[in-house]
């Protein structure tokens, strides 16, 4: 190894996956301390940046526990589990390497892990019952991870409407509540909302420029919350989307910009929000679904990057290049699965990013 420079043995361990990298640790002193350095731990995040995945649950009807699928466009399909949280739990969010995960068992518990490195933190639990008394069932409507690994932080969040007194009946109060990494504390605001998601939009949150993005259920405009100012706000989608087309429309991330994707019953239509302070939006791409004209209806985009997006189905994931304009099946559900995977897809990227 003394042939090669030190900055080209980083560059080339900054491409391995986390387990063959933590392998790697015992070969000498450098390699070891790698994992905990400042400067190749941002490197290994801006490299995985490049290379999104999508982490699929799949639940099986003849299994007590779902598990866990990574389909990766470069190395393929590998499984993991959550087990180490010792815990039954749904995924929520996915930011840059994060979960947050709920326990099935017992509301209103909260983890968020690096089910790379196997590392986790139970957030606290809120002591008010009164905070998270939401509709229904005390259940956040939306629930956000922001995971930003140049700052070395993280932010939960918890949102929905809450209860109108004793009753069990919604109210227009939106309560928020934001779980602060580096405090190690909740902190609520409350406004007002008359929005309505549907599940896919409760999935699809997206983390940029320091907001939570999520699109509201009638596709007309994304609701946004600043984590700086603790204020929501609204922007608007591009006027081709919004204007009675009847196509369905899904928020994404491309490449640390805002994306929609939208689909007719012939064409897929990606756009970027190129400019997020003008909220100017350009269509980039326009995909012909004639190669996949059975799978329309019930296909789903998932994550993507200017070179491809991965899409589910009730039983497989697909990834379409954009260079080539090629589908790939990358993986198909085999067992007797009870719910769809796009129901339970989220997009994923490895990291080396401490959550404990």
């Amino acid at each position: 190894m003394s042939f090669f420079p030190d900055e080209v043995i980083i560059e080339v361990l900054a491409r391995l996956p986390i387990k063959p990298l933590f392998k790697t640790r015992t070969v000498c002193k450098l390699w070891h301390g790698l994992p905990s350095d400042k400067y190749f731990v941002k490197l290994y995040n801006q490299v995985s940046d490049k290379n999104p995945m999508v982490l699929v649950e799949v639940h099986d009807s003849t299994k007590p526990n779902s598990s866990l699928i990574c389909v990766d466009n470069s190395t393929g399909v590998s499984e993991f589990s959550l087990d180490f949280l010792r815990d039954k739990v749904n995924i929520r969010a996915s930011c840059n390497g994060l979960l947050c995960c709920s326990s099935i068992a017992v509301k209103g518990v909260y983890y968020v892990c690096n089910p790379m490195t196997r590392e986790f933190k139970v957030l606290p639990k809120i002591k008010d019952q009164n905070l998270t008394r939401f509709y229904p069932d005390s259940e956040a409507t939306l629930v956000g991870l922001a995971c930003d690994p140049s700052r070395g932080k993280f932010d939960v969040v918890l949102a929905g409407y809450q209860c109108a007194g004793s009753s069990r009946r919604p109210d227009k109060t939106f309560a928020c509540l934001i779980f602060d990494s580096d405090s190690n504390k909740w902190r609520k605001f409350v406004s007002f909302q008359e929005e309505i998601f549907t599940h896919m939009n409760r999935n699809q949150v997206v983390y940029v420029n320091g907001a939570l993005h999520w699109l509201t259920g009638s596709g007309s405009y994304i609701l946004v919350l600043d984590l700086n100012f603790e204020v929501w706000r609204k922007v608007s989608v591009p006027d081709e989307t919004r204007y009675g087309t009847g196509n369905r429309v899904y928020l994404l991330e491309s490449d640390g910009c805002l994306s929609l994707i939208e689909f007719s019953d012939t064409w897929m239509k990606i756009w970027v929000m190129k400019d997020y302070e003008r909220e100017l939006w350009h269509m980039v791409d326009r995909v012909s679904l004639g190669c996949i004209k059975g799978l329309v209806h019930g296909i789903f985009p998932i994550a993507q990057t200017g070179e491809c997006v991965f899409l589910a189905t009730h039983k497989q994931v697909l990834v379409y290049h954009r260079t080539s304009w090629a589908w790939k099946e990358m993986y198909s559900v085999q067992n007797n699965a009870t719910l769809p995977l796009w129901f339970s897809a989220h997009a994923f990227r490895t990291s080396i990013f401490p959550c404990e």
